[in-house]
């Protein structure tokens, strides 16, 4: 399994929204509010072989009210 985070910044006042419409689509593992540049952060698992970029573009960016958003790839758990 391959583990990534994305923070995702939402048009003003569509947080909530956004968040439950990420946790709806039963895509994220874990969904938190955060403070700073971007309003959420979620975690997510994909299988080895489905590509972060494609899963991002297609399952993550397509939900309504997502302005932009910034991938953490991870590599190891210490």
């Amino acid at each position: 399994m391959k583990v990534f985070f994305v923070q995702i910044k939402c048009e003003l006042g569509k947080a909530y929204g956004v968040a439950s419409a990420l946790a709806d689509a039963e895509i994220a593992s874990e969904i938190y509010s955060t403070a700073g540049n971007y309003d959420l952060l979620a975690k997510f698992y994909v299988d080895d072989d489905v590509d972060v970029g494609h899963f991002v573009n297609e399952k993550v960016q397509i939900l309504p009210d997502i302005k932009d958003t910034f991938t953490v790839v991870t590599f190891r758990a210490f």
